[in-house]
């Protein structure tokens, strides 16, 4: 495996992991609220801003993945679109890129 596609999946499990320590510690503090995961979203402009810039940034991404299936016929490149939206686009678009970058 190259240097460039160790970087890619490490890079997709650190997006994984990160993010979700501070997840599981707000539904630790918090509960298991969708309510109240959503009212933090929007708690001010900045995490609103944020919260869009992401959301912009998965749509497109999958966008990129299901162009790029279609012409490539790269099936597996499929599984960062629920990464992406069930984890994050720090996840899935790494990720993406190392299913993307495998020989063929």
């Amino acid at each position: 495996m190259s240097p460039l596609r160790l970087a890619y999946l490490g890079l997709a499990l650190w997006g994984a992991v990160h993010p979700m320590i501070h997840v599981a510690g707000w539904i630790a503090d918090n509960g298991l609220s969708l309510a109240g995961l959503t009212a933090g979203w929007t708690a001010n402009a900045a995490s609103t801003g944020l919260m869009w810039d992401l959301i912009i940034s998965a749509v497109a991404l999958t966008l990129w993945i299901l162009a790029e299936v279609a012409v490539r016929r790269n099936f597996m490149a499929l599984l960062a679109i629920p990464a992406t939206f069930l984890i994050g686009v720090s996840c899935g678009l790494p990720l993406y890129l190392f299913l993307r970058s495998r020989p063929v």
